[in-house]
């Protein structure tokens, strides 16, 4: 128990810690994206109306240009005078000439004639193309379209990009070891009270075992002097109750204790499920139900064989109680894709809750305290078959179907 808090915790920092350095890495390469795609737009634009080898030469910080979408700023002048860009003249069948490659490095006019072809296809007017920001001026007859080369902006950005998963990876991993090392010592009040609680319920149980057998003893001899009574026979009774508690209490405290062990052997589960259900096909038929039985032949499992026949006996006895009278039961046994699937079916009384299916496993909770009451049980008897599962290295959950009938499936291990 105390390992799977462990567990948890850690999961649940490192989780929350990844979240958010994956938020913070994700708004930072987002803002320069926007902030690096909306320089590149503005350069292109800008390019699209002026020419900076002849515009920008003039006297004075920014020479003499004609008034069109306003004067750039110094930081656009230079991006402007740094570019890299060529134009072509698209045809109305879509066939590109170059225009204007005085800007480029590159001399293959047959390949940056075939990007432009290939970035215009389908109609597209702009847009990114490979490591090119594209636009095309005039809506009809011949237009000019315009690449600007961003392969040195683009790099940076997906650089930062790589940088950030880099960091987040290597911080999370850091944090990963931290946690790991100092989780103990967070956990460790928890993990005190806990074995204080379990260390209380296991002596409170054997110190009360000593009382309940002087009562138990008291009431046969008031039962020979006066004669057996209705009195003798509720005491008894209570007793009797109080003794199962107790045992239960014990026997699950000792389940959650990290080092319980499990009398592991090959157990043959189909014969076990069919021997511990079979008590209570004849408790179902006096209570005006039915109980069948089917386990796929065959099915073997490493385990405790009493801890799994109890496993059943409760996952049966919690269904025959609480069925409705006239109700088929289903218990079933079958492999699956991920291990041994141990299930009952049954009808519910009425509709339950999500909540109410949620605390099921809880150590006390009842669904129906009245039913509960008149049934018998302690309330545990669920807690006890997760505890059983989970120390199988399985898992327990319980659902209700669209017809509703409520469904305990348990996953143990391969069979």
């Amino acid at each position: 128990m105390i390992r799977g808090i462990r567990r948890r915790f850690m999961r649940i920092a490192i989780g929350v810690l990844a979240l958010a350095m994956v938020l913070v890495a994700a708004i930072i390469n987002g803002a320069n994206w926007v902030n690096v795609r909306g320089e590149l737009v503005e350069t292109l634009g800008y390019l699209g109306e002026w020419n900076p080898q002849k515009d920008f030469q003039g006297p004075g910080p920014r020479g003499t240009l004609p008034a069109r979408r306003g004067n750039p700023s110094r930081h656009m002048r230079n991006m402007m005078n740094e570019a890299r860009f060529f134009s072509v003249t698209v045809a109305e069948d879509g066939s590109c000439a170059l225009s204007d490659t005085t800007h480029v490095a590159e001399e293959d006019a047959d390949g940056l004639v075939e990007l432009a072809t290939r970035a215009l296809a389908g109609g597209r007017t702009s847009g990114f193309y490979g490591d090119y920001l594209f636009r095309v001026d005039g809506e009809s007859g011949e237009r000019t379209a315009l690449f600007l080369n961003c392969e040195t902006k683009l790099t940076r950005v997906r650089r930062l990009a790589l940088i950030s998963a880099a960091a987040c990876a290597g911080c999370v991993l850091l944090a990963w070891l931290l946690v790991a090392l100092f989780s103990s010592r967070a956990i460790r009040p928890l993990a005190e009270n806990t074995i204080r609680q379990k260390q209380f319920i296991t002596d409170a149980g054997h110190e009360l075992k000593t009382p309940l057998t002087v009562i138990s003893a008291n009431m046969d001899v008031l039962a020979l002097e006066t004669g057996d009574n209705e009195w003798i026979r509720s005491t008894r009774k209570q007793v009797a109750n109080l003794r199962g508690l107790v045992g239960e209490l014990i026997y699950l405290s000792r389940l959650d204790e990290e080092d319980a062990k499990l009398q592991r052997a090959d157990v043959d589960l189909s014969a076990l499920v069919r021997e511990s259900a079979e008590p209570f096909v004849g408790m179902a038929e006096f209570a005006g139900k039915t109980l069948d039985v089917e386990a796929e032949e065959g099915i073997r499992v490493t385990g405790d064989g009493a801890m799994l026949g109890r496993l059943v006996s409760i996952l049966c006895d919690n269904a025959v109680k609480y069925a409705p009278e006239g109700d088929t039961i289903a218990v079933t046994l079958a492999r699956g894709r991920k291990g041994v699937m141990l299930a009952t079916d049954n009808a519910a009384q009425q509709p339950m809750s999500d909540e109410t299916l949620r605390h099921l496993f809880d150590r006390f909770y009842r669904a129906d305290a009245s039913r509960s009451r008149e049934s018998g049980g302690y309330g545990i008897g669920l807690s006890v078959a997760r505890a059983i599962v989970e120390k199988h290295g399985g898992s327990i959950r319980v659902r209700q179907t669209p017809e509703g009938r409520v469904r305990f499936e348990c996953l143990l291990g391969k069979g």
